[in-house]
């Protein structure tokens, strides 16, 4: 299997990074070693160093199981629990697509 490489806009590639740097600082904050969360979450603890730089790569899975071996998996359910601008353009109704009606064919010729 060919690693992925998957490339992140700036602003992408910072919120990632800053993820990975609350999750370390949770973990420390805890006195978990990366050896004790790893084991825990049933990933390698390459793989967890990987989340604490913020790599793109890590698949969202490994980053679920981290947060509930720290008691944080609720916070997963706040992301995107407040969309103001969905909620604006629902409100707009701007969403709403209507079909054209459709052309009738007339047999006169």
């Amino acid at each position: 299997m060919e690693p992925r490489n998957t490339i992140l806009l700036p602003k992408s590639q910072k919120i990632v990074s800053v993820l990975g740097e609350n999750i370390k600082l949770a973990r420390l904050r805890r006195k978990y070693s990366t050896q004790q969360v790893s084991e825990r979450a049933d990933i390698s603890r390459p793989t967890l160093v990987s989340i604490e730089k913020g790599n793109p790569n890590v698949r969202i899975g490994a980053y679920v199981k981290v947060l509930s071996v720290l008691g944080l998996e609720k916070d997963f359910l706040e992301v995107a629990k407040d969309d103001a601008l969905g909620r604006k353009l629902q409100d707009a109704k701007l969403i709403v697509r209507e079909r054209a009606p459709k052309k009738s064919v007339s047999k006169d010729k």
